[in-house]
């Protein structure tokens, strides 16, 4: 883990305040305290900052490349959950593989055919609580918003996963639509900012539906959505003093029915069964000064 520069700097400064001859030139105290000696201006110091700076952005990119590295090994470690989530991001639809491999045949195309092939843009793998089963999800993009991969690109992505998936490895797919998701909210505005219908007053937009929006985007392919995290985004919009829940909903599809369930109450968090969610309306945004 990379030192922070106080600390990259405190080990310089000691060495030198420790240093004999050193000690002689300036006329102070072997082991005196480098800040007691010099100032925040002198030249001495300023060489130092520096220094330390640069040893920490160093350290501090060795650090993140160390991650990435140790993400990619166990990304690409055959046969772990990891793994499949990677193999399905490389799926190319239209492509062949190579005899014996799990590699496509790229040898006609050009990068921007391979590009174009690879139409799942996110993915997230779970095991199942219940057996022993890899739930793996799915999605594309369609007009830059998440959305399931077509019934053929489905039935060309199964094939895949049966040639590439390890012996006895049962792989549940989950190509869904967006889980539905209902906001009840009370917003407490400034009336000098926003109007009763939560327009600013001054750009005529409505930016507790933009925060909405973006918050959507910023949330992780399968990542939690914490109704607090919510809160937090809406208490930055200018204009919100307070942003009130008062309920939240969501549901997905339901394979019984092949449509959407019921929607259920969200208490705290909850995981889009899709891996993805999509916000209704703003219908029930209530705006009170």
């Amino acid at each position: 883990m990379a030192r922070s520069k106080t600390e990259i700097k405190a080990e310089m400064t000691a060495v030198f305040m420790a240093n004999e001859t050193l000690a002689t030139s300036y006329g102070f105290s072997i082991g005196a305290s480098f800040e007691s000696e010099f100032s925040l201006l002198s030249i001495e110091n300023i060489l130092f900052e520096i220094v330390a700076f640069v040893f920490f952005l160093h350290e501090l990119i060795f650090d993140q490349h160390s991650a990435e590295v140790d993400q990619k090994l166990l990304n690409q470690k055959s046969g772990r959950a990891t793994w499949y989530r990677t193999m399905a991001l490389r799926f190319q639809y239209g492509f062949d593989l190579l005899p014996d491999s799990d590699l496509f045949d790229n040898s006609n195309a050009t990068d921007d055919q391979v590009e174009a092939s690879k139409i799942i843009k996110y993915s997230a793998v779970e095991e199942s609580d219940s057996e022993s089963r890899l739930i793996l999800k799915i999605a594309g993009e369609t007009n830059n918003e998440l959305a399931p991969i077509q019934a053929q690109q489905r039935e060309a992505f199964d094939a895949y996963l049966n040639e590439i998936r390890f012996a006895g490895v049962k792989i549940t797919v989950i190509n869904y639509e967006p889980d539905r998701l209902y906001l009840s909210l009370r917003i407490y505005r400034d009336p000098l900012v926003l109007d009763d219908n939560g327009q600013s007053i001054l750009t005529g937009e409505k930016p507790v539906e933009i925060a909405i929006n973006e918050f959507m985007k910023e949330l992780p392919f399968n990542g939690e959505l914490i109704i607090q995290s919510l809160v937090d985004k809406l208490q930055q919009v200018p204009g919100v003093r307070i942003a009130h829940v008062l309920n939240v909903e969501t549901s997905w599809i339901d394979p019984a029915i092949d449509d959407y369930g019921a929607p259920e109450q969200v208490d705290v968090k909850r995981i889009a069964v899709s891996g993805y969610y999509k916000v209704v309306n703003f219908d029930n945004i209530e705006y009170v000064a």
